[in-house]
């Protein structure tokens, strides 16, 4: 599980190819060419001595993916008097190497066979190769973040403690007394938001930001980034397969425990027993993946989820009251928007 948060409408952006909803066309432009900036300092990152490391540390680069850490650190860099400094583009790509190395890792600990519309790592070679070609990029973003500073250092290793610890997280029950619902959204905020926290606080630090909007851009980064997996969770159940681009109920087949599936699960209405039932059974089996498909689409827990989710997005919004009015505070806004919106 680990969702990539890049899908917008195309209407929703200023110019094509941004992940993110950009209004403003000026604004959207700059981004874009500083994104290509990024780009192409990415096909150089990779890059290795030895050709065989370079083919496999490309090979998710060259995917695709929406690259929307590295644009929300360009973002956030407009913020302050310096959003085109070099700094501001060696910060996006560190956080989107960071983000290459946990896929590549976490193909290996879901056993994927795809990645972006390829194979995985894993599946072109083998778990050896993924898990070593995730160390290799995991390395070379920690030596970009040397080039940025001691302070850059701490909030990069705060970082990957927090990613891993998430990572290691998804593996384990919880423990006794602990609330799984309050477990999950550990593992979520650990593997999804502390990297786009990190995002958006890089981008306000290098781009020079004041420290009271790189607090609210670093806690809106939080927010927005394990919402964006929440309502990942969300359309995992209620869209269908045309709509989402993906089968249905995936997670509930390979029997992840996400946020819908627990706010059943937390049900005692003697009326969801046999949604209590499903829940806890082997649903590889097709009718019985359906039957729960069913009935979980029409247990009020997908409301509940959707309005945590929503909720959420609200709480993000709050955060950029210390941005000043513009595009780029709108562009943050719309983005927890569209965060709201696909889960409902």
């Amino acid at each position: 599980m680990n969702a990539d948060p890049g899908v917008s409408r195309p209407e929703e952006s200023g110019l094509p190819g941004l992940a993110l909803p950009v209004l403003d066309d000026d604004l959207a432009a700059r981004l874009q060419s500083r994104l290509e900036r990024v780009e192409r300092a990415l096909e150089g990152h990779v890059v290795s001595r030895a050709p065989f490391v370079t083919e496999a540390a490309s090979h998710l680069l060259a995917a695709g993916g929406k690259r929307v850490r590295p644009l929300l650190v360009l973002l956030a860099a407009e913020c302050g008097p310096t959003p085109d400094s070099d700094e501001v583009v060696t910060a996006a790509c560190v956080v989107e190497l960071t983000h290459l190395a946990s896929l590549y890792h976490d193909d290996v600990m879901d056993e994927a066979a795809l990645r972006r519309g390829a194979d995985s790592a894993n599946a072109r070679w083998d778990n050896h190769v993924a898990i070593l070609t995730g160390d290799f990029l995991f390395s070379k973003s920690s030596e970009l973040t040397a080039d940025l500073g001691a302070d850059a250092v701490r909030i990069q290793a705060e970082t990957f403690t927090a990613l891993v610890e998430g990572q290691i997280l998804e593996t384990l029950q919880p423990g006794p007394g602990q609330d799984p619902l309050r477990h999950y959204l550990d593992v979520v905020a650990g593997k999804t938001g502390s990297l786009i926290a990190t995002s958006a606080r890089y981008g306000a630090i290098f781009g020079g930001a004041s420290g009271d909007v790189q607090a609210a851009l670093t806690a809106y980064g939080e927010i927005v980034g394990s919402a964006f997996q929440l309502s990942d969770d969300i359309l995992d159940i209620a869209s269908e397969s045309d709509e989402s681009g993906k089968t249905p109920g995936t997670d509930l087949r390979e029997g992840v425990p996400t946020l819908p599936v627990l706010m059943a699960r937390a049900s005692t209405d003697p009326a969801d027993a046999r949604l209590r039932e499903l829940l806890g059974a082997d649903l590889t089996d097709d009718a019985l993946h359906a039957e729960t498909l069913t009935l979980l689409r029409a247990h009020p827990a997908m409301d509940e989820a959707r309005a945590y989710v929503v909720d959420q997005a609200g709480r993000a919004k709050q955060l950029l009251s210390a941005l000043p009015e513009g595009p780029v505070r709108q562009a943050l806004e719309a983005f927890a928007d569209v965060i709201a919106v696909r889960s409902t």
